[in-house]
């Protein structure tokens, strides 16, 4: 979370006095439906379903594209486990391809995974960065493929002009805590198809049946689960999405600054951005020859005061460390295991993702801050010089 203040408070505090904490039987029009439509505006989307979290807006993406037992699904090898679970909870299972050189997706080994059981491919935009979205659609559409964005760190990024999250043919978001706007926990899946909005809406409530909007549904009713955002959580998102042009606009600039300020440093080149205006702006990464010149770097940072993360690090986020999806542990019982569901179930190896796993040895990330002052900024940039030239 970057910022929240007052205004959090009392939209809370408007919420709590009401006495309507729910979002439905009284609740609608109110906070949550609000934001759902704000949220549609923003991204530029026809349809935004608020839900729990970031996984559950995957999940429901998943269960509104039709995706099933015996499906496949594309996902990058650096990212949350979340975007591997979300096809399991769907019944079908992850493929995990190669991340490129930006970090994210490579369109190249995505091609390489497709197999006639492939359904949808999942790019995620790891700390904010656009994925090559050209290309992914590009290779979607040649082998008729869905596409899923996982936005759950780019909440209002963009590619080439269109909000990331509008550009597939679902998407989904996070709000948790570590998110770029926040409520604590939360997420909202998108989409531009009303089919694929009423198999998600249905999904995330299993109370679907018995709403005020049951008898607009088309789709057949089917078992779904509980996914429901409350209005507390909406009504802080409402004041969140208004601080969000803000706080992607200081990010941004601070990176702009950043990457200008070491473009010509020899000890590390930029890692390559599919799209600089673009981009949220959270992270600025370096990437190095070998894992040893990042780490001696990595240390002189923290000799100058300066915290910075060699992304291999980060556990939750490898897939090596995947141990549930690793041992084919797709759910809670074999019986309803998506690994078990498929007749050509995936083999996972340690060293399956090679590129990955070096790249991500060899990248260190700088963070950003929407509220620093040049003049800390400058000092901030002259230390990562000073490190950079040992």
């Amino acid at each position: 979370m970057y910022i929240i203040g007052e205004e959090e408070v009392e939209a809370v505090r408007k919420v709590i006095e009401s006495g309507q904490l729910f979002r439905y039987r009284g609740g609608e029009g109110g906070e949550t439906d609000q934001f759902e439509k704000e949220w549609s505006e923003k991204i530029g989307v026809e349809h935004t379903i608020a839900v729990t979290n970031g996984t559950a807006a995957l999940a429901c993406a998943m269960i509104g594209l039709g995706i099933g037992p015996g499906d496949e699904v594309i996902v990058p090898a650096y990212t949350f486990m979340a975007t591997a679970v979300a096809p399991l909870m769907a019944g079908a299972v992850p493929i995990l391809a190669e991340v490129d050189e930006s970090l994210t997706l490579d369109p190249i080994d995505v091609e390489r995974k497709i197999t006639p059981r492939t359904k949808a491919i999942m790019p995620v935009y790891m700390n904010g960065w656009p994925c090559n979205m050209e290309a992914i659609m590009g290779i979607a559409y040649k082998h008729g493929l869905k596409v899923v964005e996982d936005a759950c760190q780019a909440d209002g990024g963009s590619y080439k002009g269109k909000r990331l999250g509008s550009i597939g043919h679902a998407s989904g978001f996070s709000f948790n805590h570590f998110k770029i706007i926040s409520c604590g926990e939360g997420g909202a899946m998108c989409t531009n198809d009303h089919a694929v909005y009423e198999r998600g809406l249905i999904y995330h409530d299993s109370g679907c049946c018995f709403r005020g909007h049951a008898s607009e549904i088309e789709s057949e009713f089917f078992v779904g689960t509980n996914f429901r955002m409350n209005e507390i959580l909406a009504a802080i998102l409402r004041v969140q999405l208004g601080r969000l042009d803000g706080i992607l606009a200081g990010l941004r600039a601070e990176k702009k600054t950043i990457v200008c300020e070491l473009a010509n440093e020899s000890a590390f080149k930029l890692n390559p951005m599919h799209d600089l205006d673009g981009d949220c702006g959270t992270t600025v990464s370096l990437l190095f020859e070998t894992e040893a010149e990042a780490r001696a770097f990595q240390k002189r940072l923290a000799d100058e005061g300066i915290g910075a993360g060699c992304p291999i690090d980060s556990g939750l986020h490898v897939y090596t460390n995947w141990d549930p999806i690793m041992n084919y542990q797709g759910a809670h019982c074999s019986q309803v295991n998506a690994f078990n569901l498929t007749d050509t179930p995936p083999t996972y190896t340690m060293d399956m993702c090679e590129k990955t796993l070096s790249l991500l040895r060899r990248s260190i990330y700088l963070m950003t801050s929407p509220t620093r002052t040049k003049d800390d900024l400058m000092a901030f940039i002259a230390k990562v010089k000073k490190a950079a030239r040992g």
